[in-house]
C-alpha cells in the first residue's frame, strides 16, 4: 500500500554549517522529520516537516508512565553517491515487537518503510562520505494522551528524524561487570527497545565511568552470574576457536547487528554458539589465556572491540590490536554498507 505524505520543506537548510570531519555523535540534526498520529484507532496525519519542537501537555502519559519506544538505523552511500539502507524491514518488525510489549499500536510495516525511504531520500545530502560515518535514523513512538492514571494511552505520535554521525566509539572500550544493579529479567521489558530500559542504566553507567570504564556489562537479575549485554550493545566472546554470545531469552535485545554478525561469521566458517554464559567462565578464560577476543555489536557502535573487563576485584586485559574475528565482522558490514564488499545476503536496500 502507498501512503500520501504532506511535505513542507524548510526555508533554509542548515547543511552548510556541518563539518562532516568533526561530527559529535547525536547532536547534529538534519532539516526534516516524518510525523504521524494515532487517533481513534488509526494512523493518520502523515507529514514530512522541518525539524521543530513538539508541544506536549504536562499531563502527557509518556512522561508519567513511560510508554516510549524507539529504533536505531543507519543510511550510508556507495561510491556513486547512492543512499543505502541496511535491513530496514528488520527494524520495522522490531519496533512493532516493542510496541506490542509496551501496549502501544503497531505501525503498518509498509508505512514505516515508505516513511524511512522518503525521508532518507530527501536528506541524502546529509549522509557523511567518511568511512565509518553514516546517517543515523531514529524512529520513535510516544503516548500522547493528556491524563493522569496508570493505563495505556489511546493516542500516540510517531516521528522519524535523522542525523549525520561519526563512529560511536573511536577506541576500544572497557567494561565493568555490574553485580548490584540489574537491567532486565525474563518476563520484563528487556527485549523491548523502550526508553525506561536506558533510563535504568544511567546510574550504573555513571558509576562505571567514575571507575574509568566506558560501559556496564549487565548480569542477569536472578543469579547475578549470567552475562546479558552491554549498556549500548550486544556482546560476543571468542574462547578458543568458538564464538560465544548470550542466547535470546526475553531479557536482552534481539539486536539486528547481532543477527548480522552471527550470520556473517557462520558463513565464514566460524563456530558460533548462542547459550547462557557465566561471568565466571569468561574471567577464567581470560586468566588462562583462552579468551581471544571480546566485542560489542549494535547499530550505533557496529562492532566495538573490548580491551578490559572488570568483575569484582579481578580484571582481564586484552590485546585488541590482535583481534581478527571482530575486525573481519566490522569490515564486512561496513563494506556491504558502501558496496565495496558483495552483499551476498541481500541486506542492502537502495533508499
Amino acid at each position: 500500500m502507498s501512503y500520501q505524505f504532506n511535505i513542507t520543506k524548510t526555508a533554509q537548510s542548515s547543511l552548510s554549517k556541518v563539518d562532516f570531519d568533526n561530527i559529535p555523535f547525536g547532536k547534529v540534526f538534519s532539516d526534516h522529520m516524518f510525523v504521524a498520529d494515532y487517533i481513534d484507532g488509526n494512523w493518520t496525519n502523515f507529514e514530512i516537516v522541518p525539524v521543530d519542537k513538539i508541544p506536549v501537555h504536562p499531563g502527557n502519559l509518556a512522561w508519567h508512565y513511560g510508554q516510549a519506544i524507539f529504533e536505531g538505523m543507519k543510511a550510508t552511500r556507495d561510491e556513486a553517491g547512492n543512499a543505502l539502507l541496511f535491513r530496514p524491514e528488520m527494524h520495522a518488525k522490531r519496533i512493532n515487537a516493542s510496541a506490542r510489549r509496551m501496549c502501544m499500536p503497531e505501525l503498518p510495516e509498509d508505512l514505516f518503510l515508505q516513511a524511512i525511504h522518503t525521508l532518507v531520500d530527501m536528506e541524502k545530502a546529509w549522509i557523511p562520505p567518511q568511512v565509518g560515518s553514516a546517517l543515523y535514523i531514529r524512529p520513535f513512538m510516544v503516548a500522547m494522551d493528556e491524563a493522569i492514571g496508570v493505563r495505556a494511552s489511546d493516542t500516540y505520535k510517531f516521528i522519524i528524524f535523522v542525523m549525520p554521525v561519526g563512529p560511536y566509539y573511536n577506541q576500544p572500550v572497557n567494561l565493568l561487570a555490574q553485580d548490584k544493579y540489574v537491567r532486565a529479567v525474563v518476563g520484563g521489558v528487556g527485549e523491548a527497545k523502550t526508553a525506561g530500559n536506558y533510563a535504568a542504566s544511567l546510574l550504573p553507567a555513571t558509576m562505571a565511568r567514575k571507575e574509568g570504564y566506558d560501559q556496564v556489562m549487565w548480569l542477569d537479575g536472578v543469579h547475578k552470574k549470567y552475562i546479558q549485554e552491554v549498556g549500548t550493545m550486544n556482546i560476543f566472546f571468542v574462547v578458543g576457536d568458538e564464538v560465544l554470545t548470550p542466547n535470546l531469552d526475553g531479557a536482552i535485545l534481539d539486536g539486528i547487528t547481532r543477527n548480522c554478525i552471527i550470520t556473517i561469521l557462520k558463513d565464514k566458517g566460524y563456530k558460533v554458539t548462542e547459550r547462557p554464559i557465566t561471568i565466571d567462565e569468561i574471567m577464567e578464560a581470560g586468566a588462562n589465556g583462552t579468551l581471544k577476543e571480546v566485542f560489542g555489536t549494535g547499530t550505533a557502535a557496529v562492532v566495538a572491540p573490548v580491551a578490559k573487563i572488570k568483575y569484582k576485584e579481578d580484571v582481564i586485559t586484552l590485546q585488541t590490536e590482535t583481534y581478527k574475528i571482530s575486525t573481519l565482522a566490522k569490515d564486512t558490514i561496513n563494506g556491504m554498507r558502501n558496496r565495496t564488499i558483495e552483499d551476498k545476503f541481500g541486506w542492502i536496500i537502495p533508499a
